[in-house]
């Protein structure tokens, strides 16, 4: 596979923070946190993932799975300057990255914050999962659909999209469209991470919107249970994205949880 895959971020100075994304978002997504992070003195690091926003969109289907998307950022990470320990945030897909991180390169992740991470086939819902199961369709459906029914249909959870702008729901709309629709067989490929997660010893703050639609909310309390060094955080009226529609909040929980560890 080539080199110079990802396309990223970096700002501010001092010990380094990756911020990693969902499916079909992009770092867009982190310049609310990045922002505070760098203001208490942190160096950030936002990629986006492989498929999506600026970095390489492969045409090969097959190169769709999580395993070569978390191949991919570690090849990345290692052409980074500064080589860790990190601090490490991942939302829903990027979680399930860093806790992969974590798993095969622990001496090199400090504290790890994890918002509403994907880590089991089994949060999501009969519906999620059917999809998940035919990711050809979605991928056909994604490419057909113009920004305008995105948005639309982003407008559907309202649990999620209650606190966004206007023109933070039209930066998640373009954001689905920028991402190659190749995307969606990334959920397909996921391996149940439970029975590893007991292997993940550094500190762990797990947020997550207690109105997820996405993931089911139950499956962070037990997700709790597994970890050996975890605190967690609900946030109430909140869906699958806590850190764009409830920032006030949630930032300062992991400025504080990071300047801690």
């Amino acid at each position: 596979m080539p080199k110079n895959l990802i396309e990223y971020t970096v700002s501010g100075d001092g010990p380094p923070v990756i911020l990693l994304h969902g499916l079909n978002a992009s770092r867009f997504d982190w310049i609310w946190l990045a922002a505070e992070l760098n203001a208490a003195g942190y160096r950030t690091y936002m990629p986006d993932l492989l498929g999506h926003g600026d970095s390489a969109k492969p045409g090969d289907t097959t190169l769709y799975t999580l395993t070569t998307l978390y191949a991919v950022i570690l090849d990345w990470i290692d052409s980074l300057p500064e080589q860790g320990p990190f601090y490490l945030v991942g939302h829903s897909m990027g979680g399930y990255i860093s806790l992969e991180f974590a798993f095969h390169q622990p001496e090199r992740v400090q504290a790890i914050t994890l918002l509403d991470p994907y880590y089991t086939k089994l949060q999501v819902g009969p519906l999620v999962r059917l999809v998940n199961q035919y990711p050809h369709f979605s991928e056909r459906a994604i490419r057909v659909a113009p920004p305008w029914l995105v948005n639309s249909l982003i407008g559907l959870d309202p649990w999620t999209t209650n606190n966004f702008p206007p023109e933070v729901r039209d930066q998640i709309a373009n954001d689905y469209k920028r991402a190659t629709a190749q995307v969606m067989h990334f959920p397909a490929s996921a391996v149940d991470l439970t029975p590893r997660l007991n292997m993940v010893h550094q500190p762990i703050l797990l947020i997550w919107g207690e109105r997820d639609l996405t993931l089911s909310p139950s499956s962070f309390a037990r997700m709790i249970r597994h970890l050996p060094n975890v605190q967690g955080c609900s946030v109430p009226n909140c869906g699958h994205q806590p850190h764009v529609s409830r920032p006030e909040l949630v930032n300062p929980w992991i400025v504080d949880f990071f300047s801690n560890h």
